[in-house]
């Protein structure tokens, strides 16, 4: 089990990935018109755990689109998506962007181009409910005043 830690570019989201892999980390390029123009390049993997902490909550955008399914979260401050969230079956499954990882220039990745075009609902949660981080925790140093 190997430790990968990263985050956005200002540090306002940070995340520790255990990772149960060694070497290459296959990736999916997401072809989305959100994800695309971001270079959002995400990886999971059935038996990895993450844990993300959120400096400012302020700071963060929880941004959902298409069927709403995802909830990705980025930095407000520096526009840095990091990890997107999708609650199935009352459990948290998350991915992560391999180029927010902190060496990613160091890493070796396996990327694949992805598209899901034409996935009804029901099956994009089982491919995620197979495939996501399903150790999922995010904690937050300051809470919004509500």
């Amino acid at each position: 089990m190997q430790t990968i830690e990263g985050g956005c570019h200002c540090g306002n989201i940070r995340f520790r990935l255990q990772w149960p892999d060694e070497g290459v980390i296959p990736a999916r390029a997401c072809s989305c018109s959100f994800c695309r123009p971001r270079r959002a390049t995400y990886t999971s993997h059935r038996e990895a755990r993450l844990e993300a902490m959120i400096a400012d909550e302020d700071g963060l955008s929880r941004y959902r689109f298409g069927t709403a399914t995802a909830e990705f979260f980025v930095c407000r401050r520096c526009g840095g998506v990091t990890f997107a969230v999708s609650e199935i079956d009352g459990r948290r499954c998350a991915v992560v962007n391999v180029f927010t990882f902190d060496d990613s220039d160091a890493m070796e990745f396996d990327v694949l181009s992805t598209d899901f075009d034409g996935e009804t609902v029901d099956q994009r949660l089982r491919r995620r409910a197979r495939n996501w981080i399903p150790d999922v925790n995010i904690s937050f140093s300051s809470k919004r005043d509500s």
